[in-house]
Order: structure tokens, then C-alpha cells, then sequence
């Protein structure tokens, strides 16, 4: 009778020790699944937001800059940077572009930007040179500017392009410039350079 107790108790002992083996398999899948769950919610929150990329100007550096308050004229030429500035865990591809430059609403120059790559987390920097000029200009106004010894210009592109994430998702983005500079036309130099 002894024999038979023991071994009852031995097969209960046993299944106890299984049952115990599969709830710690349970606790640990579940533990697993939860840590999961927060690294994927991480990562969505985080590496997978597309954020729009910016487009500025660099540094201006004038090579010319003439102006004629009397006939309400002038003409400038300036070398400067267009930077793509991408904040995305990938790359961001873009088409070309057009940067116009602009005295009160209408255009006084342009130039392009050609479709390129800014690489993960990195800023695209482009040189070029641009020549800008009045001649098409029917504005009152630009002569009493020149007068005052400043010139207030503004840029505007835009560039449309994919961000992709992880080799797998790729993401439509327009990335919009808009900057205004202000010429000091007796220094002939930059005054500021703001850009939104």
C-alpha cells in the first residue's frame, strides 16, 4: 500500500513540475509579446515618422550688386547654397525644382535645382549661382526702395519627393522654401537672410 501511495504522490509531484514548466513558458511568451509591442510602438513613434524635409538658403556671398534709384533698376549677381535639409531615418529623393526669386509678388530671376538624393539624417547642399535683374519690373515702388540704400527680396521653390523607410515604405513629400533677404545696396552685402 506504501508502493502504490508513492507513486500516486511521484505522477502528482510529476504533473505539478509539468504544470509549473508550462506556466513559466506561458509567463515568458507573454512577457516576450508585451516587450514586442513596446519596441514596435517605439519604433512607429519614432524611426517610422516621416517628417517633411526643408529647403533654405545658405550664405550669400554678392559678387555684383548694382542699382540705379533713378531709373528704378538694379541687377545682382550672387553665389549661394540651396540645402536640403532631411531628418528622416532614410533617404529623401526629390525632382527637380525651381527657386524664383521675387520683388513684391513678381519674378525677377530663377534657378534650378537639379533631382538628387539628401541621405538619411543629412543635409543635400547644392551651389549656384544666380543672376537676378529689374529689367522686367513695372513697379513705382522700387525706386524710392533703392533711395533707402536696402532691397528686399524674397525667395520660393518647391520640391517634391519620396522619403523611404527601411527599404520597404516610402512616403510622398513637398518640401517648400520661403526666404527673404534683404540686400544693403550702399555695402553692397547682405543685411539678413530669413527663412520660414
Amino acid at each position: 500500500m506504501a508502493w502504490k501511495r508513492n507513486d500516486e504522490e511521484s505522477l502528482q509531484s510529476a504533473d505539478e513540475v509539468k504544470r509549473q514548466k508550462r506556466i513559466k513558458l506561458a509567463i515568458y511568451i507573454g512577457i516576450f509579446i508585451v516587450f514586442q509591442i513596446i519596441v514596435i510602438t517605439t519604433m512607429s513613434l519614432t524611426v517610422m515618422k516621416v517628417k517633411t524635409p526643408k529647403v533654405r538658403l545658405g550664405n550669400i556671398n554678392v559678387q555684383d550688386l548694382n542699382s540705379i534709384p533713378a531709373t528704378s533698376s538694379f541687377d545682382t549677381k550672387f553665389t549661394t547654397q540651396i540645402r536640403v535639409k532631411n531628418t528622416n531615418f532614410g533617404p529623401y529623393k526629390y525632382d527637380a525644382g525651381i527657386v524664383t526669386f521675387l520683388y513684391q509678388g513678381a519674378t525677377v530671376g530663377q534657378v534650378s535645382i537639379p533631382k538628387s538624393k539628401a541621405g538619411m539624417l543629412s543635409t543635400k547642399k547644392v551651389d549656384v549661382e544666380v543672376s537676378l535683374s529689374s529689367s522686367a519690373l513695372s513697379s513705382s515702388n522700387l525706386g524710392s526702395e533703392l533711395s533707402s540704400e536696402v532691397l528686399i527680396l524674397n525667395s520660393a521653390a518647391t520640391l517634391t519627393g519620396k522619403v523611404e523607410l527601411m527599404f520597404i515604405m516610402k512616403k510622398k513629400k513637398s518640401s517648400t522654401m520661403d526666404c527673404t533677404i534683404a540686400f544693403d545696396l550702399s555695402s553692397k552685402t547682405v543685411k539678413s537672410l530669413q527663412c520660414k
